[in-house]
């Protein structure tokens, strides 16, 4: 007979979840912004020599939330724009039936705009993606596990978005190397990325 049932584990998971997320969210608060500046470059600098995306025709990143210090990708945007690759970014919109989130088409960032959620989103009226429309989806992260599993910050945002979008693209969770962990408490719904990024090292996620 099973120590725990599954409502057990589930609450269990959860549970570590969100002492994990106060904790992570502490640690990086309190990094400088010459290092948060540092980190970032140096960050942005392995994702351009990733071979997924030099091989890339079509990106999406995030823009970065300041007052929650995440990485910064809007060289990496610069870039990507520069080698000629399709830029999208993530929006969330506020229906009747409820929030539905998706990616749409960027020509630069200047057309990001605060639009209701707490990240900047494009226009209403840009070309949203299809499914193979994006080759590589760049994912922010509270803390990230070799495995390609993710600590986000608990509203199932990416990974409601991540099954639209992969296959056949492929994912990157990007944090600091002081968030990669040994191992995070996941369940079933936790959706794994392909990479792991951070500003010390880029690895193929394990899935183990």
């Amino acid at each position: 007979m099973p120590l725990f049932d599954v409502t057990q584990v589930t609450e269990l998971a959860e549970a570590a979840k969100k002492e994990l997320r106060k904790r992570m969210r502490a640690v990086r608060t309190a990094l400088p912004a010459e290092a948060l500046a540092a980190r970032s470059a140096q960050l942005v600098a392995r994702a351009i020599a990733l071979p997924a995306f030099q091989d890339a025709r079509s990106v999406a990143l995030f823009y970065p939330m300041e007052d929650r210090k995440e990485v910064d990708l809007r060289a990496l945007d610069a870039a990507a724009r520069a080698a000629g690759k399709r830029v999208y970014y993530p929006f969330l919109e506020q229906r009747e039936q409820g929030g539905v989130s998706g990616l749409r088409l960027t020509s630069s960032l200047s057309e990001l705009a605060p639009a209701g959620s707490r990240f900047l989103e494009p226009r209403l009226d840009a070309e949203q993606a299809a499914r193979a429309d994006v080759d590589l989806l760049f994912v922010p992260a509270l803390a990230v596990a070799p495995t390609g599993h993710r600590l986000g910050y608990g509203a199932g945002f990416y990974d409601s978005l991540l099954p639209d979008v992969c296959p056949p693209g492929k994912a990157v969770a990007v944090a600091f190397d002081f968030q990669l962990l040994v191992e995070l408490p996941t369940l079933a719904h936790d959706v794994p990325c392909d990479f792991v990024l951070t500003d010390a090292r880029a690895l193929v996620a394990t899935r183990a």
